[in-house]
């Protein structure tokens, strides 16, 4: 059992309303996608947590595959959860997913009912929960009717096992229709997750604009560019970093594609007297659709360096064509 800090909720961190819902979620929500799996320190895994709740973050973000090993990361913190937050499961938004491949045979990925379902009884059974507080479908599936996988949603709803569901890595096409078939069933859909940073701006043309409309929050994850947008590589690629790895989703060509345009990014911060990663993630909240951003953490200090980009939220004009202008940059 845990002693939260009782001045958790004085004002450090701001609650955002999700869409047109009644659910308001924290401006930095915490992601377990890394460093949480048996790979990692367990031990920093639960100071990380009981820090990320006295800092005011309430979300918890996993989807049945993070670790790794897939399912560790459900696992290892289930474990946590149960001991040191039972008391606190109602102030807490557990989120996980279904849809990336976690067992074998055909029924072990992407968007069947057979899949969303089993996923979520295992997902639950891991995290030691009655019920999450979200659900998502984790990717399209470009060969299961949309109206199953909607309707797998909709049942999860209807049997208790979540409160509300999302949809992320939808388009803006299958967004709308998505959201419309959850509505046709008598369930909201309350949030898409997608990828957004201020390299990767798929989301604008055309699914903020849908978000917007049907009234449905949006969280995005990789707000950092996997790490590229917290000033790491200014001065080349670290040896224990994600991108000197053979594995993992950023690439030593990533970084070299980009580092002029990284630098010119960190000169704007350090003029609005902020860190690269500090203005990354006040970039991500100054968007109109975004309820709040998805950060990871390796570390407790990492963890308190992110969430002080509260500190500095707003922007000039002139700053947001200067970011415009630095991110179309390339060496």
């Amino acid at each position: 059992m845990i002693t939260p800090d009782p001045n958790r909720y004085d004002g450090r961190m701001p609650y955002r309303r999700c869409g047109n819902s009644g659910l308001k979620l924290p401006a930095i929500s915490l992601g377990f996608w890394h460093n949480f799996g048996d790979v990692d320190d367990l031990d920093e895994s639960r100071r990380i947590m009981h820090r990320a709740f006295d800092l005011g973050i309430t979300h918890f973000d996993f989807a049945n595959n993070y670790g790794p090993p897939p399912g560790s990361a459900e696992r290892n913190c289930g474990q946590i959860l149960k001991k040191d937050f039972h008391a606190h499961r109602d102030e807490l938004i557990i989120s996980s997913k279904a849809g990336y491949l976690m067992w074998d045979g055909p029924y072990g990925e992407w968007g069947s009912r057979k899949n969303l379902l089993s996923s979520l009884d295992q997902s639950l059974a891991r995290l030691q929960l009655d019920y999450v507080d979200i659900f998502y479908s984790h990717r399209p599936d470009p060969d299961t009717p949309l109206e199953e996988t909607m309707g797998a949603l909709a049942t999860a709803v209807q049997q208790g096992k979540t409160l509300y569901v999302g949809i992320s890595n939808y388009p803006a096409a299958m967004a709308a229709e998505a959201i419309d078939i959850l509505a046709s069933l008598g369930v909201r859909c309350l949030i898409h997750q997608p990828r957004y940073n201020i390299f990767d701006r798929w989301i604008e043309d055309g699914l903020t604009d849908v978000l917007i409309e049907k009234g449905v929050g949006c969280i995005p994850f990789s707000p950092l560019a996997q790490g590229l947008l917290t000033g790491r590589y200014l001065e080349g690629i670290p040896t224990d970093s994600r991108a000197a790895k053979d594995h993992g989703f950023l690439q030593q060509e990533a970084v070299t594609q980009k580092i002029k345009a990284v630098k010119k990014l960190d000169e704007i911060a350090r003029h609005r007297g902020q860190s690269l990663a500090h203005m990354a993630l006040a970039w991500i909240l100054r968007h109109p659709a975004v309820t709040s951003a998805l950060i990871g953490a390796s570390s407790v200090a990492q963890l308190e360096e992110n969430v002080r980009c509260l500190d500095c939220l707003d922007f000039t004009g002139d700053e947001l064509k200067a970011i415009d202008a630095a991110a179309a940059i390339l060496s």
